[in-house]
């Protein structure tokens, strides 16, 4: 980009766009290659592994997904045919269920953490001064913040 090209809302949300996605696409491909996890499976986990006795009910887990929400029941089901999660009625709503990671789902959290966090560091980290790692997180809160009464 020209230094003399003006720079709106527009183009900033296109080069935003453009450079999560491309993280994304690295992000997966390491994931699979280090501990052989889908980009959208560690999605999952991670909820489950940072959540109160690692478990969500069903919905909320959706809520919070990142890369999929409108799948997530599809997604979830796969993630339990490997035995890395479960489900279980929720005993205070026969409607709800909960999904619960599994002593093998927490295990390979725990690997895929660890490569995860260096493959964070090493693609988006090391291009960042702690400053503007700063400035960054409270535009995204900012952003996060202003927009969180529209449904997602």
């Amino acid at each position: 980009m020209a230094v003399a090209e003006q720079v709106t809302a527009g183009v900033a949300w296109e080069r935003t766009l453009r450079a999560v996605s491309r993280l994304l696409r690295v992000f997966d491909r390491e994931l699979q290659d280090d501990v052989d996890l889908p980009l959208t499976w560690y999605d999952v986990l991670v909820q489950l592994y940072s959540a109160p006795d690692v478990r969500l009910r069903m919905q909320t887990l959706s809520d919070s997904l990142v890369l999929t929400r409108s799948g997530a029941t599809r997604l979830v089901d796969r993630i339990e045919k490997a035995g890395l999660v479960r489900r279980e009625p929720a005993a205070e709503d026969r409607r709800g269920y909960y999904a619960i990671l599994t002593a093998d789902g927490q295990r390979l959290m725990e690997r895929a953490q660890k490569a995860h966090g260096a493959g964070i560091e090493r693609h988006f980290g090391k291009h960042l001064d702690p400053d503007e790692q700063k400035t960054l997180f409270a535009i995204m809160s900012k952003l996060l913040a202003g927009n969180q009464n529209i449904p997602g």
